[in-house]
């Protein structure tokens, strides 16, 4: 009769990251582990069947954490879809901090508590505790891009992320509160929020966003837009149209704006990366043309550490 204790672990299930020792443990030999299952990290592995995910790459962060344990910042962000710079490695928080430990490509993190949601069984950091996470990683446009999104996509509204950030202390907190006050309801996409911000990061009056304007009997909806001034500012990704008609029906849509007095202004990714001074300069004239209230003469230069500089616009229209 066996005087072996009975295991009383659950089954190694293969399709969910396991250690190498649960893999021993079970009788999955070295050279089975090598030859058909997948190293999603150090010492971690996957059935080879499985395509690896961001939730995937999480929970092996997470393994030898305990299970109070979750993951975090940039890890926290991949699994719930928020647009962030490239960010290698993943970020696990404990509440112990005798839990802390050093593991190849993992950084860990401490914290008295926690907004924790579940994604398909892993903890991650709920949207408000994010956003004051990656406020600790990332530069102000880049936070303001991920507090667009998780108010676009109703993982938060505007007022509770406020909330959240007004109330909130540590790492990041004070970069959190800055960013949040720019972040704005119904942003279409990560490159209109760069170019909102190149705009008002300048001193220029606050566009609306995705406003609706009926011109000519029609009415549609604008990316950016002063209505005083009648200018239209709108982020032109080529790469996102598809369809011959759509553009097509894009060019109408500009041409009928503007027979009705309106301006229409096209920026491109080249716009924002690589010429932010020259948009600018286009925007800056336009307004001034067109009578907007509070205008500056002259630029502020607030954007230049966020966004390329060429030339000298500020110095261009002193001269004049």
């Amino acid at each position: 009769m066996s005087t072996e204790p009975p295991d009383d672990r659950p089954p190694l299930d293969v399709r969910r990251p396991f250690t190498r020792a649960a893999g021993l443990r079970v009788g999955l030999g070295r050279r089975l582990l090598s030859d058909e299952f997948q190293q999603v990290m150090h010492g971690v592995y996957l059935s080879s069947s499985i395509e690896v995910t961001a939730v995937h790459r999480a929970a092996a962060a997470l393994i030898t954490y305990g299970p109070r344990a979750w993951a975090s910042h940039a890890s926290a962000a991949r699994v719930l879809g928020v647009p962030i710079p490239t960010l290698p490695g993943e970020h696990v928080t404990v509440l112990d901090r005798k839990r802390r430990h050093r593991r190849t490509g993992v950084v860990c993190h401490s914290a008295a508590g926690g907004l924790i949601v579940t994604v398909e069984d892993v903890r991650v950091s709920a949207p408000a505790q994010l956003f004051v996470e990656l406020a600790s990683m990332l530069a102000l446009v880049d936070l303001v891009v991920v507090g667009d999104h998780l108010v676009r996509r109703s993982l938060i509204t505007r007022v509770d992320l406020r909330k959240h950030c007004a109330e909130a202390s540590g790492p990041g907190s004070a970069q959190a509160r800055a960013a949040v006050a720019f972040v704005r309801e119904g942003v279409d996409s990560p490159m209109e929020t760069r170019l909102r911000m190149l705009i008002v990061l300048a001193g220029l009056p606050e566009p609306e966003v995705n406003p609706v304007v009926t011109t000519g009997g029609l009415t549609r909806r604008y990316d950016l837009c002063w209505r005083k001034a009648r200018l239209v500012v709108e982020y032109d990704g080529r790469h996102h149209i598809e369809r011959e008609e759509q553009w097509e029906s894009d060019l109408s849509r500009r041409e009928d704006i503007e027979d009705d007095g309106w301006r229409v202004l096209i920026v491109t990714a080249k716009g924002v990366y690589r010429t932010p001074d020259e948009t600018l300069a286009k925007i800056h004239r336009l307004l001034l043309e067109r009578g907007e209230a509070g205008v500056p003469r002259r630029l502020a230069t607030r954007w230049q550490p966020h966004f390329p500089i060429r030339g000298d616009y500020n110095a261009t229209m002193a001269a004049k």
